[in-house]
């Protein structure tokens, strides 16, 4: 099982970032039990703009969170279908479409361009080198990086019991371990972790900055 698993998991979510986007909002509030988007949300207290970069803004759910905070938000995503999914949803509310298909670390805008970037539940990606360089290059003196990596359902009850063992068998909640804010430093940001209790659940908050 250990031999397949990671293979499977791969290929699973490659196919419903891509392929299947338009399964992913069903499929997170299935297997968060409908914690997907408060978690997503938790990182909206760090975000004040007025102009925030998201990689990776999935379907959209924080872009037009943050326009109603009046934020000039903007977005950068590998998957075509996603952007489209998230360009559809911020046109029924006539918010503007400011997203474009694209893959870290090639971050099409200038230095010093943003407030703050904002990463929630992204692949191991966000923490390269090339891309946290990138990252550092776009942020104004001062901005920060904000990262949801992990997040771990703690309630009782035989569902979140079976949803928490899921999660841990699936390698997607894992232990929180220190040493991934080491990379953070190699950039030139100033990391700090920021656990997050929320209703039978938590959430680990990166919070980096740019001197």
């Amino acid at each position: 099982m250990n031999h397949w698993l990671p293979a499977f998991l791969r290929i699973f979510f490659r196919l419903l970032y891509h392929q299947l986007a338009w399964t992913y909002d069903l499929v997170a509030w299935i297997v968060s039990l409908g914690r997907w988007k408060s978690w997503v949300y938790s990182s909206l207290p760090y975000l004040h703009g007025p102009r925030v970069l998201e990689l990776g803004p999935g379907p959209g759910h924080l872009q037009i969170a943050l326009a109603h905070k009046c934020i000039q938000v903007y977005g950068m995503d590998a998957s075509s279908q996603m952007v489209h999914q998230a360009a559809r949803r911020l046109g029924k509310v006539n918010f503007p479409n400011r997203l474009v298909v694209g893959k870290a670390p090639d971050l099409p805008f200038a230095s010093s361009s943003f407030d703050q970037v904002v990463a929630t539940f992204p692949t191991e990606y966000i923490f390269l080198q090339p891309t946290l360089r990138e990252v550092q290059r776009l942020l104004v003196p001062g901005g920060s990086l904000v990262i949801i990596p992990l997040a771990w359902i703690t309630g009782g009850g035989r569902l979140n019991r079976l949803a928490a063992g899921l999660f841990h068998l699936t390698g997607q909640a894992p232990a929180w371990d220190e040493r991934i804010l080491e990379p953070f430093a190699q950039a030139g940001l100033d990391a700090t972790a920021h656990p997050t209790r929320l209703k039978d659940s938590e959430v680990m908050i990166i919070l980096a900055r740019k001197p």
